[in-house]
């Protein structure tokens, strides 16, 4: 049965309890995913196998009551079923066993070299002349869509930059990802290991009274009274409330992996520090539309417009990324990596720093490789040389120029 897998889902931290793997079991037996779902152990993982992903859906919605925790859940899941692949989408019109890592090539240098790169236009006009006349599938090649050659389609391979059709995230030179892909959301609750984030983003806080006078004047009460011939005159004035409006904007998912820890470190301080916070997400650069959950973001868009005919100029824009991208994905309509976007990235991120005047960009990536990566130097352009690194220092600039 599932108990084993249960007990996976509450080593994982997650608040699952016993009437829930019920439901689960009860849902299973009357057949919702499927004609005798509900197995003996012996043959549960071979019918589970050919719906993997109905019950991946359906056990979530029985056993997780919050949104929050479907990250924990995601990888309890892949851990107890050993990490099979649940949320891949490729066209119908492409075998899924042609993707299939078959084989384990290890490329040499000189393989690596004779690999050409093709401009943009080229790679999307013969990707699409390969769809048409592939009839079968090829495994170490440098032409056809396939796994473990130089070819610029296909994944498990090497080239200098193309279309990656499934599989996982490799040597990340892929001008476009062809798949669906779950992000993780960053937490708001991170314990921070240091308080040097928080003290930094307390430069941004400005303080103003406002509201009905709750909070005793102690010096304009001691003046008062004095001056009323020592009869007690209490005076109040409104309370003190941070003024300071921040539009935060993330980079999630592809290279950001690496810098999950410490960009959710900056998330909780900001969250602890800021009252008037608003975050959305994107990927790699932002373009016609953001989200606000990761696990939602292919159903609950939130066009760019909007995000800025919403707020005014009195929030400052904060932008988290590490801007290594291809430098298509920035300049090029058409060049994000998930879907065609009508206009380039370049042209989103002069409208934001237009919107808002007081911007800055936050780069997690070591500054010692920036000088190398063309993407950064172009996104640094597009925000007027407002990029800094994501270390105490840079952070302690970063306000210090947003609160010019």
């Amino acid at each position: 049965m599932l108990i084993d897998f249960f007990y996976t889902l509450r080593a994982a931290g997650l608040p699952v309890s016993v009437k829930e793997l019920l439901t689960l079991l009860e849902a299973l037996k009357i057949g919702l995913i499927g004609p005798n779902a509900l197995a003996l152990e012996g043959e549960f993982a071979a019918q589970l196998a050919l719906s993997m992903e109905d019950f991946y859906f359906l056990s979530r919605m029985t056993l997780i009551k919050d949104e929050r925790h479907f990250d924990k859940f995601d990888r309890a899941f892949q851990a107890y079923f050993k990490g099979v692949e649940l949320l891949t989408d490729t066209s119908p019109d492409m075998p899924m066993h042609w993707l299939k890592d078959a084989i384990h090539r290890v490329l040499s240098p000189e393989d690596k070299t004779r690999a050409q790169a093709m401009d943009w236009d080229e790679l999307m006009k013969t990707l699409q002349q390969r769809l048409l006349e592939q009839q079968e599938r090829h495994d170490g090649g440098s032409k056809w869509i396939g796994t473990g050659g130089t070819s610029p389609f296909g994944h498990s391979g090497f080239n200098p930059q193309g279309v990656r059709i499934g599989g996982g995230s490799g040597q990340r030179r892929a001008l476009k990802v062809w798949e669906q892909r779950a992000y993780q959301d960053y937490d708001d609750g991170q314990a921070l290991g240091t308080r040097n984030i928080k003290m930094a983003v307390r430069r941004l806080r400005r303080f103003a009274r406002e509201g009905q006078a709750l909070e005793l004047d102690l010096d304009d009460t001691i003046h008062s009274t004095a001056a009323n011939a020592g009869f007690l005159d209490i005076k109040m004035v409104p309370e003190k409330h941070n003024h300071v409006k921040v539009l935060l904007l993330m980079d999630v998912g592809g290279s950001m992996d690496d810098h999950v820890q410490r960009v959710s470190e900056l998330f909780s301080a900001v969250s602890a520090e800021l009252k008037h916070l608003e975050f959305y997400y994107f990927h790699n650069c932002v373009y016609d539309y953001l989200w606000k959950s990761n696990s939602r973001r292919f159903a609950e868009k939130h066009p760019t417009w909007d995000v800025i005919r919403k707020y005014n100029k009195d929030y400052k824009l904060i932008v988290v990324g590490d801007a290594t991208m291809s430098p298509y994905e920035i300049v090029q309509p058409g060049g994000s990596v998930e879907y065609n976007n009508e206009e380039a990235g370049a042209v989103w991120l002069s409208r934001l720093t237009q919107a808002f005047p007081k911007s800055v960009w936050i780069n997690p990536e070591p500054q010692g490789v920036w000088g190398y990566r063309q993407s950064i130097d172009l996104i640094s352009q597009l925000m007027s040389k407002r990029m800094f690194a994501l270390t105490l220092s840079g952070l302690e600039q970063a306000m210090r120029e947003l609160n010019r």
